[in-house]
């Protein structure tokens, strides 16, 4: 279950009830705080399309927490013709993902497939890390 103050895309629900039966926070922030966030959190200056930030396990408390940029979220779907919602299904699986303990730069693929599962799943477009991966090539 997402735990959220603001209006989300009801596909996020669903794959959250996929990926983990826990709860997990959800934030929508502008390009500035998501900078904020990110020079606090990780002494980066800069803005970026999401962050996640997983919980010690306790009892009746959620898994993490995830912020996105919705400025970011426009941008990138225009940019790459498809929808808000899709673009902000896709940076919520790749947060989500993280605080469920996946680390694309650490690992041997495993969170790329997982993603790839969520998407042949949601029919999502490409995700963060093959659009990463992309641009690398």
């Amino acid at each position: 279950m997402i735990i959220c103050d603001d209006k989300y895309p009801e596909i996020l629900d669903k794959i959250c009830a996929f990926l983990t039966p826990g709860d997990v926070e959800l934030v929508f922030v502008d390009a500035e705080e998501m900078r904020g966030i990110n020079v606090t959190q990780r002494g980066i200056n800069k803005t970026t399309d999401v962050l996640s930030f997983p919980l010690v396990m306790q009892l009746h408390t959620p898994l993490g927490s995830i912020a996105i940029n919705t400025d970011l979220v426009e941008q990138k779907a225009a940019q790459l013709g498809h929808s808000k919602d899709d673009e902000t299904a896709l940076l919520f699986t790749h947060g989500l993902l993280h605080v469920l303990g996946f680390d694309h730069e650490k690992d041997n693929g495993e969170m790329r497939e997982k993603e790839t599962e969520v998407i042949r799943n949601f029919n999502l477009p490409k995700s963060l890390i093959v659009r990463s991966q992309d641009v690398e090539s």
